[in-house]
């Protein structure tokens, strides 16, 4: 009766991170899709923010994820997770040409003032 019990709990419990782990993976090929169709966008753009978040740590490493806020034309704001490269060389309050394609950052260009 016990090892019946013990046994099912443990189905259950794989059952549900292997549907966790594939939902995360068809999430992510949904989102890689939508990206690929939609066209590549460059607007003029101001960056209002930055941030960074940070998950792991204690007995694990650290991973970092950067993120950045732009403001584009009107005053419509679009984030998005870059590199810690290009994250580095940005400041608020710089001015220039955002490329993105759907929530995918490409690039962004600074104009020299």
């Amino acid at each position: 009766m016990m090892f019946q019990i013990v046994s099912t709990v443990v189905i259950i419990g794989f059952i549900i991170v292997f549907g966790l782990i594939l939902f995360s993976i068809i999430k992510g090929i949904s989102e890689w899709s939508r990206n690929n169709q939609q066209p590549l966008l460059t607007v003029p753009a101001k960056v209002v923010t930055k941030r960074t978040g940070t998950r792991g740590g204690g007995e694990t490493r650290v991973i970092t994820t950067y993120f950045v806020t732009f403001e584009t034309g009107g005053s419509e704001r679009k984030e998005f997770q870059i590199k810690g490269e290009e994250f580095g060389l940005l400041t608020d309050g710089d001015s220039g040409e955002l490329s993105y394609q759907g929530t995918r950052f490409k690039a962004f260009t600074r104009s020299v003032q």
